[in-house]
């Protein structure tokens, strides 16, 4: 079992990183401001205009420790890795499945058997919790309504049809979303999924965390030795990753209850966010930072793993996942268990 590790996140513009010895040093303005020894990370982010220097690059390669370039608001622009580690029986194996759809059916159904079930625990935990301050009916009844859907997700269906089952849970899901926020209404609200930009704060800070969230979960896939670009339910096209938004879907959840919690503990103000001229929004430096800490805070949670029953880090979930899919592909299980909470 993979060990938990820290990520660091660099957000700070100017900063530049670089090897010192077995450790990663941190300069801001020429003066080193951090220190972190190698072993203790399991991946490093940079957000906007931080460096790099070769050799902590290819240090980071020789020690499988991925670096991931964002851009300042959050958007992936490209990542370091070193040498493709793993079996090539396994990605062969995975190929070949993925050809199958029949098997990618399969597994898409499992993948949103898993997100639209974690989308039901969110909401009915919500209405169990905050049920005085929301319209807990019209919750309950898309709670209700997901219940169906997972209902119709049985064997047999076509890949294209779980692919509808998906799109209608999402309809449900975020048709009440904005119930779900119950502090600053005003200033925080939710009407539709908006990206590239994001047109109001609570998708800003949605589509920051699936953007971390991503990153846990490719990089899970290439340490278990999977290939991160070919999916099942997301189907190959250049400079996707499919594999990774198959298994992030059941993920997805844990980032919208993290999104809903910054803003229902009022940790978040709308003082916090930029709106650009064209409507975009975008978070301001300290804001990014108390969405990286509680995201941070959020993985060393211990949680049961509803399969395994182990408790673990949830930080190691997407580690666990990724293994537990590479045994199904190998024949070592007879299904791939999602990851459900309970």
């Amino acid at each position: 079992m993979k060990k938990h590790l820290n990520t660091l996140f660099v957000t700070t513009q100017g900063a530049y990183l670089a090897k010192e010895g077995e450790t990663v040093a941190v300069r801001i303005e020429g003066k080193v401001r951090l220190r972190l020894p190698v072993h203790t990370l399991d991946g490093i982010v940079c957000f906007g205009n931080v460096g790099c220097s070769p050799f902590l690059l290819g240090f980071c390669g020789e020690r499988n420790l991925t670096v991931s370039f964002l851009t300042e608001y959050g958007r992936f622009l490209a990542r370091v890795q070193g040498p493709v580690s793993g079996n090539v029986i396994l990605r062969r194996e995975q190929y070949r499945r993925a050809d199958d759809l029949d098997f990618s059916a399969r597994m898409a159904r499992a993948f949103i058997n898993g997100k639209v079930a974690n989308c039901r625990a969110l909401l009915n935990r919500t209405v169990r919790d905050h049920g005085d301050r929301l319209d807990s009916e019209a919750v309950g009844d898309a709670a209700n309504h997901l219940t169906g859907l997972l209902k119709s997700l049985g064997r047999g269906r076509p890949l294209e049809e779980v692919r509808g089952t998906e799109g209608d849970g999402a309809h449900v899901y975020f048709s009440v979303f904005d119930h779900l926020i119950i502090r600053n209404k005003e200033d925080f609200f939710f009407h539709r999924r908006s990206r590239r930009p994001p047109l109001d704060r609570v998708n800003c800070l949605l589509s920051f965390l699936y953007t971390l969230v991503m990153h846990d979960v490719r990089s899970a896939l290439e340490c278990t030795g999977l290939d991160p670009a070919v999916g099942f339910l997301h189907r190959d096209r250049p400079g996707r990753s499919g594999l990774a938004l198959d298994m992030m879907e059941e993920f997805r959840p844990l980032a919208d209850r993290l999104t809903l919690s910054l803003i229902n503990r009022g940790q978040l103000q709308a003082k916090d966010f930029v709106v650009s001229e064209g409507g975009g929004v975008r978070m301001k430096d300290k804001a990014r930072k108390t969405l990286l800490t509680a995201y941070q805070e959020r993985k060393q949670d211990v949680l049961l793993h509803p399969f395994l029953e182990e408790k673990m880090p949830l930080g190691l979930f997407f580690h666990t996942q990724a293994l537990l899919l590479a045994r199904f592909l190998r024949g070592d299980l007879d299904g791939y268990p999602p990851m459900i909470w309970r």
